[in-house]
C-alpha cells in the first residue's frame, strides 16, 4: 500500500495529478484544487501516483511507501 497526502494550500490547480492518476486524484469543481480520492491506493497505482507527485508544479503531493 502507498500513503498519499496533499497540501491544498500549496495546490495551484494545474491538474497534472488528476490526469496522471485519476483513480487517486480529482479536482474541485469551483477552483480546480486537488481532491484526494484515495489516501491509501494499492501498490499497482504506485507509479502513476509517483508521476503525479513529480509533475505537480506546486509540490503539493507527498507519497510514502
Amino acid at each position: 500500500m502507498v500513503k498519499v497526502s496533499v497540501d491544498q494550500e500549496k495546490c495551484c490547480a494545474a491538474g497534472h495529478c488528476a490526469l496522471a492518476a485519476p483513480e487517486v486524484f480529482d479536482q474541485r469543481e469551483e477552483d480546480g484544487a486537488v481532491v484526494l480520492l484515495d489516501p491509501n491506493p494499492p501498490l499497482a497505482l504506485r507509479d502513476s501516483v509517483a508521476e503525479a507527485s513529480f509533475l505537480c508544479p506546486a509540490a503539493a503531493i507527498a507519497v510514502e511507501d
